[in-house]
């Protein structure tokens, strides 16, 4: 069942898989699972490590996060503590992440999937700049679907149950992406009861009334609002110990590509051309901006008109750069005549030098007769 989910993707199609969850949860034992799995399918994936502060993988990564931040050195350098160390790491990372779309891309005939491994502080993933910045950088390329990790063990009550929901509804719709919502550790308790959770109401409601704490009236109003939620939300239970599941999970991502396809990637490319368009509105103004400055007789070679008009619609670099020639070319092109064409230049200097002359004259007469007598 899972070729044929596999093979309903596409050949050379690479599909982006988010793991998100919890601390605990699971997220990097799923990974090596799902790698396991499609090895022995003999489709290996393309593995992605965004947590900068664990110390070992149980699964080769063919990009790792450590391999170009140091988490410690973080730490120290910036004066952080563990949390605000991962978030400045991954930070650092995003701003990279060009890179490592080209290597996608590189391997995307080669691997139908890219499995990415998220730290294990799901906030910092979830609402960072960074990890919006991922997100949308994988979506905007190839499908991308947000797996959400659920410790099956942990959510018997129905207010941790609550709590892991309203998570994961947040989370949906802050990426905007298909989403499953895979409850893990069943080798420890089945996921049955939470499945009848989501879809009945009043069994919910049983349970609910059992908890005696205040909390509890906050779970009861928000699980009436979380109905909507729960209908078209992909659930499934695995076990990344036993490796059971695996086979309904890939369905799933089959399901969320063709969701993505029919729903997601119209919109992505809607937004695409949107920031393209914007992109190229912002260049011709400043493309305007700068014939402005420069003026049409630098950018467009074609001689200005004389006059003040042709001087008015020059800008200050233009007439810095004619400065001197204006009246040459005023002068070549018939312009408008001035008020001093009628004077004439060589009478006037004339007039000028003749005094000074004979006022020198005057002064050497004057000095060579004393010279003399001397």
């Amino acid at each position: 069942m899972a070729a044929s989910g596999e093979a309903r993707a596409g050949p050379g199609s690479t599909v982006c898989v988010l793991v998100l969850g919890m601390a605990g949860s699971g997220k990097t034992a799923l990974v090596q699972r799902l790698a396991a799995h499609l090895h022995g399918r003999h489709a290996a994936p393309y593995i992605i490590n965004l947590d900068p502060a664990v110390h070992e993988l149980p699964f080769p990564a063919n990009i790792d996060i450590r391999d170009t931040v140091k988490y410690k050195e973080v730490m120290k350098q910036y004066g952080l503590g563990p949390n605000g160390s991962i978030v400045t790491s991954l930070n650092l990372f995003a701003t990279r992440f060009d890179q490592v779309m080209k290597f996608i891309e590189k391997r995307q005939t080669a691997s139908q999937y890219v499995l990415i491994d998220t730290p294990g502080q799901i906030e910092v993933f979830t609402w960072s700049a960074s990890g919006t910045i991922i997100t949308e950088a994988l979506a905007s390329c190839y499908p991308s679907v947000v797996v959400y990790v659920m410790d099956t063990s942990r959510s018997t009550s129905p207010v941790t149950f609550m709590s892991n929901m309203l998570y994961a509804c947040s989370i949906l719709y802050k990426t905007k992406l298909p989403f499953i919502v895979a409850m893990n550790k069943t080798d420890i308790i089945d996921h049955s009861f939470a499945v009848e959770w989501m879809q009945d109401f009043e069994a919910f409601q049983d349970a609910l009334n059992q908890e005696a704490t205040y909390v509890s009236n906050l779970t009861r109003s928000m699980s009436l609002v979380l109905d909507e939620f729960y209908s078209s939300l992909k659930v499934v239970g695995v076990s990344a110990v036993q490796g059971t599941g695996l086979d309904e999970f890939f369905e799933h991502v089959s399901k969320a590509v063709d969701e993505y396809e029919r729903e997601y990637r119209p919109e992505y490319e809607r937004l695409r051309k949107k920031r393209e368009k914007v992109q190229s509105q912002r260049q011709r103004e400043q493309l305007v901006r700068l014939q402005h400055d420069m003026g049409p007789l630098a950018m467009d070679g074609s001689p200005a008109a004389s006059g003040s008009t042709a001087e008015s619609s020059l800008g200050p670099s233009a007439l810095i750069l004619t400065r001197g020639t204006l009246e040459e070319e005023e002068g070549q092109d018939g312009g408008q005549e001035s008020d001093a064409d009628d004077i004439d230049h060589d009478v006037t200097e004339k007039s000028h030098e003749e005094p000074a002359f004979q006022s020198f004259l005057q002064e050497a007469k004057l000095r060579y007769p004393a010279r003399s007598n001397h």
